[in-house]
């Protein structure tokens, strides 16, 4: 498996191709290849930043001699006229790396900030905030980092680093107890240490869950808030459990009264709106 810095790399020299692919000819058309100069990163909305530490993945990849002085770091609170860091180089660099490096720290700043926005939305509870998979294709790791970033917990990964029982696996595995008896199963004959979770629909799975064991955690999907409260006294603090399907920025609140230990929340990653900043050249 490759590791997070290879991944990043990987998703680099991609990026680079798809956007310059034989040459930025508007560049290279007009900027001299010795002129040199500086840009700075301008925030232009509220929120929280992200990508920093990419930006700098990026800059170096494409032309280690760009020098990067960063005034504010990942995780920090930033308003309209902040200024990140300045990047000084080769004008062509600075031109050919200037939309890859937006489109990641506005991506990942987009998703730190809504993330903070629910973070904060739980102080005084115990319940903490869970991405999900529901992220572009090619830039999870990315998109989790912000998560990370923004205050919130990774779910899992991918598909290989836990065991996620959910309605399908359960129905075309024919029941509860089925299902948790294979992956018990699949576990042992593979020499796997997974965690395991179960997906739970209504009262009667979850007691058939209770009567099975056998998992880490139980997630109650779509559950009403005091189907929430009831749900979580029957557990009884024997699992772990989780609230998914349907919360929004409104409701996460309410959810985590009812004394849930996670929150899933898609929407962290699937429709996040970009923070808004620029890349303009300085003195």
């Amino acid at each position: 498996m490759l590791s997070i810095d290879q991944l990043e790399e990987r998703l680099i020299d991609l990026a680079f191709a798809e956007d310059i692919g034989d040459g930025d000819h508007t560049t290279l058309c007009c900027i001299p290849e010795t002129a040199m100069g500086k840009s700075r990163l301008l925030v232009k909305e509220e929120g929280v930043l992200a990508g920093v530490e990419l930006a700098r993945k990026v800059f170096a990849r494409f032309d280690p001699a760009m020098k990067m002085e960063v005034f504010i770091g990942d995780g920090e609170q930033v308003k309209p006229g902040d200024i990140a860091f300045i990047v000084s180089g080769k004008i062509q660099s600075l031109l050919q790396t200037e939309r890859l490096m937006l489109n990641i720290m506005q991506r990942m700043s987009g998703i730190a900030t809504m993330t903070a926005k629910y973070v904060k939305l739980l102080e005084g509870t115990h319940t903490r905030i869970l991405d999900t998979r529901k992220t572009t294709p090619g830039l999870r790791m990315l998109e989790k980092q912000a998560v990370r970033i923004g205050g919130g917990t990774n779910h899992r990964i991918g598909l290989f680093d836990m065991i996620l029982l959910k309605d399908n696996h359960v129905d075309f595995a024919g029941g509860i107890a089925n299902a948790i008896n294979r992956c018990h199963d699949y576990l042992e004959r593979k020499g796997l240490n997974l965690k395991i979770e179960i997906e739970v629909r209504n009262f009667d799975e979850l007691q058939q869950v209770l009567d099975c064991g056998g998992v880490n955690r139980i997630m109650l999907d779509n559950f009403s808030v005091p189907d929430t409260r009831k749900a979580v006294e029957m557990v009884g603090g024997k699992y772990e459990t989780e609230s998914s399907g349907g919360i929004t920025i409104d409701t996460i609140r309410s959810y985590a009264e009812q004394g849930v230990d996670f929150i899933s929340v898609g929407a962290l990653t699937h429709s996040v709106k970009g923070l808004d900043m620029s890349f303009k050249a300085c003195d």
